[in-house]
């Protein structure tokens, strides 16, 4: 694992008395675009609020470039390069989409105006909805801006929990397009269940089961045979 941007080594996880994650051992390594597969159930967000530091794991370690990030907050976190997309596509409804930005480029010491620009530069439509209560966009446009708010303060990996859950196809493809030209530039690690999505951008995969890693697929031809991938899952 030596040189690796994110390493998560042999990492319970639990929830009082029952247990999530067991002995989960992955990695990141700098510009790698890393998806975690499985169904409802096998553990993968709460394996991205362990490393995020949302939750203690119960053993092993999670490290970034060799840091030990147990017993760090999650806004600690944070500010150590490690963004979390959540699921639920949550934005400050009340507040305008440009004032969303600035909540995150606030504590980042980023100037807005390069926030903005780097917001635009990755999705020119939400220009227009920069002074639009942000509780208006789309699930998907909303999705959109929860990424370029993680992207404040130039982040060294981002934690995406379930980018395309409840999009429509063609939302789903502008996910696709915004995830396609980061590759590459940014370290990822992302949970998915759209397997051609996951077939078309990882440069690994990891399923999960039952709170475990069951499989590692690293080869370009065992990623795109998601027959085989979703036969796995």
């Amino acid at each position: 694992m030596t040189g690796s941007l994110l390493t998560v080594d042999a990492v319970d996880a639990a929830y009082g008395s029952a247990r999530v994650l067991h002995k989960v051992s992955l990695r990141v390594d700098p510009g790698e675009m890393v998806f975690i597969a499985g169904r409802n159930g096998a553990g993968k967000t709460t394996l991205l609020k362990t490393i995020a530091g949302f939750m203690p794991p119960a053993a092993g370690a999670v490290r970034l470039e060799g840091r030990d990030l147990r017993g760090i907050r999650p806004e600690n976190v944070a500010r150590l390069g490690v963004r979390y997309v959540f699921q639920d596509k949550r934005v400050f409804s009340r507040l305008t989409v440009r004032e969303n930005l600035e909540l995150a480029a606030h504590p980042s010491g980023e100037r807005m105006s390069d926030v903005v620009a780097r917001m635009l530069s990755i999705y020119p439509a939400m220009e227009k909805f920069l002074d639009s209560k942000a509780g208006g966009l789309s699930g998907g446009q909303r999705q959109i801006l929860l990424i370029g708010r993680a992207l404040t303060g130039n982040p060294k990996i981002l934690l995406i929990d379930e980018p395309t859950e409840g999009l429509a196809a063609g939302v789903i493809d502008d996910i696709f397009r915004l995830l396609s030209e980061m590759k590459g530039r940014l370290s990822m690690l992302i949970v998915e269940q759209n397997l051609p999505v996951v077939a078309r951008l990882a440069d690994r995969v990891y399923v999960m089961k039952e709170g475990k890693i069951f499989q590692e697929l690293v080869t370009r031809a065992e990623i795109e045979a998601t027959g085989a991938l979703e036969r796995n899952l």
